[in-house]
């Protein structure tokens, strides 16, 4: 039976990291930003492939994929999607086996690039609109990793279900006993984006929120993806966590959900890409890890997947609440790097799953 991996025993698989440390290692300068030049098309359509381990929702992901192979004939992207936690647990246990199957790695949860950087897993590479165009929160300083995508964790509800006058505004009124049954939310076990929004909602809550709102029947699912799906159906009124960019495209499908900024503040979850130490295709890897920090597909990300960027160029959708209007919690991936393993078993304590 293969062992589940905690964060730490992916620090003491790495035989270039001390074991159990969590002190990140000393580097040089961050290498000299990339430009994609014809050279590394041409390397990369030798190597003529690549994998993507990535925890964006599939449909989103395979647009992604669509819009590369478009770009740059010849080469096929493969789009390994499941959730970040599970992504991690995959990465570590073919790491401690010397299977190298991922080429360029996406996650929900910052906190898994940082174990990753720590155990040398990852390559330096920063493409050349990485440095031009974002700010210093969402690039590592030592060239490892950038946010390849911003999301946010609201509340959401069913606009058949519940009139807008009733929709819980904050945090606070999801303990209504009026939502018993009613809500839906995703697992920090499995997503991610729900463990990194759990650390900051316990941080500011506190866990009796956590252990309230587990007292009110909540109905469980893994994948951030889900509740925004779960309510649309009409499974559930409410939800109390779930990916913003899933709730805007069933929106803008004409499903009957509407987006709550709460009052409290709105868990923000950057997702940052890197691309792997020991990717088998190196060059096509970093040739879409260039790509993919472009304004072109970072505007495809907004306007074809609801996500929020960090490039300065990069335009909100208009149908979608101005980032710079909504209050947002703030993210300390590191926290979640240290930490992860006793939220989860502070969840499941509360949520028996």
């Amino acid at each position: 039976m293969t062992r589940k991996l905690t964060r730490r025993h992916v620090l003491a698989a790495s035989t270039a990291a001390a074991a159990g440390s969590f002190i990140t290692p000393v580097r040089a300068a961050p290498p000299e930003p990339t430009k994609i030049t014809q050279a590394l098309v041409e390397a990369a359509k030798k190597e003529g492939k690549f994998s993507w381990y990535t925890s964006v929702d599939l449909a989103l992901g395979e647009k992604v994929a669509k819009a590369f192979e478009a770009k740059y004939p010849g080469i096929t992207m493969k789009v390994e999607r499941s959730g970040a936690e599970r992504n991690f647990q995959r990465i570590g246990q073919e790491f401690q086996n010397k299977i190298y199957n991922c080429d360029v790695v996406n996650s929900s949860d910052a906190a898994h690039l940082i174990v990753w950087k720590r155990a040398r897993m990852l390559a330096p590479f920063v493409p050349e609109e990485v440095a031009q165009y974002f700010p210093a929160a969402h690039k590592d300083p030592d060239g490892m990793f950038a946010s390849w995508r911003i999301t946010l964790c609201p509340i959401a509800y069913n606009t058949k279900l519940v009139k807008a006058g009733d929709a819980p505004k904050s945090y606070a009124d999801l303990l209504d006993p009026k939502w018993m049954g009613k809500i839906v939310k995703a697992h920090p076990g499995y997503s991610g984006t729900i463990m990194t929004a759990t650390q900051q909602l316990s941080r500011d809550l506190g866990w009796p929120w956590f252990e309230k709102l587990a007292k009110l029947k909540v109905m469980q699912v893994q994948s951030a993806t889900e509740p925004p799906k779960k309510i649309a159906q009409g499974e559930r009124a409410v939800m109390a966590d779930g990916g913003e960019y899933v709730v805007e495209e069933l929106k803008s499908r004409g499903e009957p959900v509407e987006i709550v900024y709460a009052s409290e503040g709105t868990p923000l979850i950057t997702g940052p890409s890197a691309v792997m130490a020991n990717a088998p295709n190196p060059n096509a890897a970093r040739l879409f890890q260039a790509w993919s920090m472009t304004r072109e597909a970072q505007q495809l990300n907004i306007d074809v997947g609801a996500l929020r960027s960090a490039h300065s160029q990069a335009v909100d959708r208009a149908d979608m609440k101005k980032f710079s209007d909504i209050k947002t919690l703030k993210e300390e991936a590191s926290v979640v790097a240290d930490q992860a393993d006793a939220i989860k078993a502070r969840y499941v304590k509360y949520f028996k799953v």
